[in-house]
């Protein structure tokens, strides 16, 4: 887990808006200190995806149990009803020790804006059925990114009232005791500008860098025509590259300048001693010079698989970035070969540094996929073996354990793999996992595979990384030639597995977006209500009354590692319930790159129909 320091604490409340009101209602009304009820039980509510759902998906609701039986959903703007449906028996979900059911109304494909209606509670939030339901969600989610990028302007066509100058350039970035070696000395300076900051703070790592980069450039490579056509609006659109890409690159020029030219080993991040205060970016200028610190194995194979993966993708944009590929190649080696020479440097927080540390000591899963990832790129069979691909097991990924991310990559590259590659073992390891996940969506009251466990730091990322290895799976069947009879009798999988998964995956996202116990979308800017004051230090500090937009915040963490720290309490200690909409919680409310990598993913994949 990332250690975090709390710095100086202050909150803010303001009422919810959707997305597409965010710029016009931001405004420059006042910020006040106080926090957002998030409890469940101040008012028991119908909780929905408040984006909506495409005419074809999976439609369901969660209801708190009670003396109805049935539904209704009703037209947001007439009321008349639309369509009448049962409701699932009552069950108790352990996470928030509720007794709910479920209103499946998956029937309905008219497109329209609507509400559900249950006897004896008020209507649901409203939402739409309709095509493209969240193509601005995907969007945005990108174009979160944008406005966490560092040393740069966002400018007021771009970027509406979350305008503001740029910081931290990162021109003199000096050499750490740590991260000091043959040629490069403590005190020396060296040039690392672009990246995005990390979180809520305003920092640069490497290692989350790994997972989000790679997670942006898959939604690419996998669904190509999706991302081409998605428009996003950075200062580079239209420049012949997919703007998911455009912001990519952000990311990884950036992370090239962290490689030590001298012996291909890459620094763990680039950081202040402290964390800064909460003040805007430009303003974040007093404590203590930038620095890069220690080179690490985890830092040098996360970006050995992500410039693997990068060189692929670029390789088709020679026009735009030339020689951009041949370059992350190269990087991606020369980072393997020092993680080779190097394979348990273990990140260690020096003592004059109190920044989050992304420590990692177990190594095994990062060697794994870096492997994969360069077996992928080069073909060379050498890098298949190196993957240790029978002891590696399958796991849903996270920045401390990104073994998934290999399995997720070969499935998907699994028709162009040579001869060592065992296909089958791949299909096996991805699809076992994901029948995992569909049996605890299936077995669960609130119908998601999300259990008490789940609910740590950043569980909303847990929730939308399940999705992509369903997703996934979902992508093996889609892209299998029709079941011959031989396939039957062997067991593979055919239509009704295909949307088990996808119907798993959208339960997920729907969590995520407003189906969860606070019956809160759990992204600023978008939905009926959505996190107003997240712990995101330009959020708090610009003045403007909205948060900035396209954010995913941690979600219920039952560590509530800042309890003590808040001025106000948790709604309640049960793992689905520990949540606070307040700048306090960087447990429970921070927002971070690597959360909003899987909803750009999840949301572009289900955004389309299958």
């Amino acid at each position: 887990m990332r250690t975090r320091t709390l710095a100086v604490l202050a909150g803010l409340a303001i009422v919810g808006m959707g997305a597409t009101a965010v710029y016009a209602q931001a405004g420059d009304a006042t910020k006040t200190p106080a926090a957002t009820d998030t409890s469940a039980a101040a008012t028991p509510r119908i909780k929905v995806n408040q984006v909506g759902y495409l005419p074809a998906a999976a439609k369901r609701a969660t209801v708190p149990a009670g003396a109805a039986r049935r539904f209704q959903l009703v037209d947001a703007d007439s009321g008349r009803a639309a369509w009448t449906g049962p409701l699932g028996a009552a069950a108790l979900w352990a996470p928030s020790r509720s007794q709910v059911r479920i209103a499946d109304f998956s029937a309905v494909t008219k497109p329209g804006r609507y509400r559900l209606r249950v006897a004896g509670l008020p209507d649901s939030d409203p939402f739409t059925i309709g095509p493209g339901a969240y193509d601005a969600l995907a969007a945005g989610a990108i174009r979160a990114f944008y406005f966490n990028r560092a040393g740069i302007a966002l400018t007021p066509d771009l970027a509406g009232p979350f305008a503001r100058p740029a910081g931290h350039p990162d021109t003199r970035v000096l050499i750490h005791a740590s991260a000091a070696g043959p040629k490069r000395k403590t005190g020396d300076v060296i040039s690392s500008p672009k990246g995005w900051y990390d979180a809520g703070d305003y920092n640069k790592y490497i290692v989350n860098s790994g997972i989000t980069v790679y997670t942006l450039l898959a939604s690419y490579e996998q669904m190509p025509d999706r991302m081409r056509a998605l428009k996003v609006g950075l200062p580079e659109s239209g420049n012949g590259l997919p703007d998911v890409l455009n912001e990519a690159l952000w990311n990884l020029d950036w992370m090239l300048t962290m490689q030590d030219p001298d012996d291909g080993g890459v620094y763990h991040k680039l950081t202040n001693p402290g964390f800064d205060g909460v003040v805007m970016p430009d303003a974040a200028t007093t404590s203590g010079d930038r620095v890069v610190v220690q080179k690490s194995t985890a830092a040098a194979l996360d970006f050995a698989a992500v410039m693997a993966v990068g060189s692929r993708v670029f390789k088709d944009f020679e026009q735009q970035r030339p020689g951009l590929s041949a370059r992350m190649l190269a990087a991606a080696r020369a980072a393997w070969g020092w993680a080779q020479a190097h394979p348990d440097a273990i990140y260690r927080q020096p003592p004059d540094i109190h920044t989050g540390d992304y420590g990692d000591p177990t190594l095994d899963d990062e060697f794994a996929w870096a492997a994969a990832e360069l077996y992928i790129t080069t073909g060379d069979e050498a890098f298949y073996a190196a993957m240790k691909p029978a002891q590696t097991t399958m796991t849903v990924p996270s920045w401390g354990d990104v073994r998934g991310l290999a399995w997720m990559s070969l499935a998907a590259h699994r028709d162009r793999l040579g001869p060592a590659a065992d296909r089958a073992l791949i299909e096996r390891r991805v699809r076992e996992l994901a029948d995992a996940l569909v049996a605890k969506g299936k077995a669960s009251a609130w119908g998601v595979a999300l259990e008490e466990k789940d609910f740590n730091w950043g569980s909303n990322s847990n929730a939308l990384n399940q999705a992509m290895v369903l997703l996934q799976t979902d992508r093996l069947d889609a892209t299998r030639p029709p079941a011959a009879d031989s396939d039957a009798r062997a067991g593979r999988r055919a239509g009704p597995a295909v949307s088990a998964y996808r119907q798993a995956a959208q339960g997920l996202l729907d969590y995520v977006m407003g189906r969860n116990p606070m019956g809160l979308s759990m992204v600023t800017g978008f939905g009926t209500r959505s996190p107003m004051h997240p712990h995101h230090r330009p959020s708090e500090a610009d003045g403007v009354v909205a948060p900035v937009p396209g954010f995913v915040v941690g979600g219920a963490n039952a560590g509530q590692q800042d309890l003590k720290g808040c001025p106000v309490p948790y709604p309640s200690p049960l793992p689905a319930l520990s949540y606070l909409d307040h700048f306090c919680s960087y447990a429970s409310n921070e927002v971070a790159i690597n959360w909003n990598a899987p909803l750009v993913y999840v949301a572009t994949a289900l955004g389309a129909p299958r």
